[in-house]
């Protein structure tokens, strides 16, 4: 039996904007994992088994009289992707296919399995992937595993920007810009797998960050689950009807989170928390563009108690439910200030930062 994990993420800055290339973002992996064991199977067929997914529900709309289901949010999509591009990539080096059983095993879901936004379809794609290919005793580099996470992630979801999957696969505090999605696919249609996996992909940067010292990362969950993947449609459909004012919006974020990348390397944490408050803002002005609901009233809560406590914050990842995050320093009262929260509905959720060696 081979198991692999991949952790959960959480954005910290540069939201709806890392959907489009040159604009970075900031996110980081926290220690909460999907586990993917596998091993060799006894019968003459193979099982796929998770005790979380197992009762998901599945969305659906209406397309004139059909309807048409949208997968987008059921990770057994991503777990049957991830197996389909890892194997194309292990039939290209040689290697002879076998009948396997994957048992999956989550922790980013509350006890009642409710999501807490913390990145799950990207992480059970990630330590899918890894464990197909430790099962075919193919070692291959973190960069090799993002791509290919990357592409198998991509295919279902059909936007996003891959961000949490390079959380998922390199850990820590990271900057990130994602890559040109044209340039991909065409590359995919011309060119084998192997090939496009060794290309160095336009636009694509992942750079590791090392927070201040006496910078703490505090998270907040709304208790109320979220769409990413439906909040980035809305959004995706308004952009040529205001066209101007969302330019404008890249540029600003771009900056904010440039100059955020900044209060990491010169150790600054005031210019970290001041462009937090910023990227909220930025948001906010965002959401009311695309008459969408990033930062529900639970989530102002959240926010407007973490300031009381001389902490930043603002909501992480497409908003409209999940989680919220504080950037705090010594000045801040955490205990208190979760105190405040657990009073207003808001559970705090003691996650700490995972690094990947």
């Amino acid at each position: 039996m081979i198991t692999e994990q991949a952790p959960g993420k959480l954005y910290i800055a540069g939201e709806y904007a890392v959907l489009e290339q040159n604009c970075p973002a900031i996110l980081v992996a926290v220690n909460e994992f999907v586990r993917v064991s596998i091993a060799k199977s006894t019968g003459t067929s193979g099982l796929i088994h998770s005790k979380q997914y197992s009762q998901d529900s599945i969305h659906w709309i209406r397309k004139g009289n059909q309807m048409v289901i949208d997968n987008r949010d059921n990770p057994f999509e991503y777990i049957l992707s991830a197996i389909n591009f890892t194997e194309r990539f292990c039939l290209e080096q040689k290697v002879s296919m076998s009948l396997y059983d994957l048992h999956v095993n989550s922790d980013l879901d509350s006890a009642d399995g409710k999501k807490y936004g913390l990145g799950s379809s990207a992480a059970v794609t990630v330590a899918t992937v890894k464990a197909i290919l430790n099962f075919y005793g193919l070692h291959c580099t973190k960069d090799l595993i993002f791509k290919l996470s990357a592409i198998s992630h991509y295919s279902v979801q059909g936007n996003g920007s891959a961000g949490d999957i390079a959380a998922s696969v390199y850990g820590g505090w990271l900057a990130y810009q994602t890559f040109d999605k044209a340039w991909l696919k065409k590359e995919l249609a011309t060119k084998s797998l192997s090939e496009v996996l060794n290309e160095a992909w336009p636009g694509l940067k992942i750079q590791l960050l090392t927070p201040p010292e006496g910078l703490n990362l505090v998270i907040g969950w709304s208790q109320k689950p979220a769409s990413t993947s439906q909040l980035v449609d809305k959004t995706n459909a308004k952009k040529k009807f205001i066209k101007t004012q969302y330019d404008t919006f890249l540029d600003e974020s771009r900056k904010c989170v440039l100059d955020m990348i900044k209060g990491f390397n010169e150790k600054n944490i005031s210019l970290i928390q001041k462009q937090i408050r910023l990227n909220r803002q930025l948001l906010k002005d965002f959401a009311s563009l695309n008459h969408i609901a990033i930062e529900i009233p639970r989530l102002t809560k959240l926010i407007n108690i973490a300031e009381q406590f001389n902490g930043a914050a603002k909501t992480s990842g497409a908003g409209n439910g999940d989680c919220g995050i504080v950037i705090a320093d010594e000045k801040t009262d955490i205990e208190e200030m979760k105190n405040n929260w657990r009073k207003n509905g808001i559970m705090p959720l003691n996650f700490l930062v995972h690094s990947i060696a």
